[in-house]
């Protein structure tokens, strides 16, 4: 859905009025909705006042990050909020380095942000310091690469001796509680 210009400068004006005092964040009006970039550490704090405040952005509609490799930061990590109350879109953008650094969990502000995650850290192996069950959800668990990741190959790498080697330690273990009983 594309805001119109005015209720886009309305809606950038609220937010700006709001977030103007807190370090480490900046607002653009955006192409077709507001946005927040927000410095890593004061994510958390960010979305709990975007979710509590007047704005009330109920909905977390989704995570994911964009890889601009060779630059630094690699990784920008990128949420879309819901407010159904206003009926606002923003979008949420943070960075973090690749590897030796983790984003902020969300899942303590929306539950349902608790799947994004896990499929952001399969696609891009961006990890969420305190996701509480932050694990493969596409790919198997002995994947060793992140397939949105751009260094990772145009022709993709050959996942299934992963699915045939998880095949077969299935059909032993079903052999194996078959000779059991």
């Amino acid at each position: 859905m594309r805001t119109s210009p005015e209720d886009l400068r309305a809606q950038v004006a609220s937010l700006a009025e709001t977030f103007s005092d807190w370090e480490g964040v900046s607002l653009q009006a955006g192409i077709d909705m507001p946005q927040l970039t927000v410095a890593k550490e004061n994510l958390v704090p960010v979305m709990q006042a975007l979710r509590d405040g007047k704005f009330r952005f109920a909905h977390c509609s989704m995570i994911t990050a964009v890889d601009h490799m060779p630059e630094e930061p690699r990784f920008e990590v990128v949420y879309g909020l819901y407010s159904p109350s206003c009926n606002q879109w923003l979008r949420v953008k943070t960075h973090c380095q690749e590897f030796e650094e983790e984003v902020p969990s969300v899942t303590g502000i929306w539950s349902g942000a608790n799947w994004l995650e896990r499929e952001c850290f399969d696609m891009f192996g961006i990890r969420f310091q305190g996701h509480p069950d932050l694990r493969r959800l596409l790919m198997p668990e002995g994947y060793e690469h992140f397939p949105l990741r751009k260094e990772f190959p145009r022709d993709g790498i050959e996942p299934g001796r992963l699915y045939r080697q998880w095949d077969e330690g299935r059909r032993r273990e079903g052999a194996e509680e078959e000779s059991a009983s």
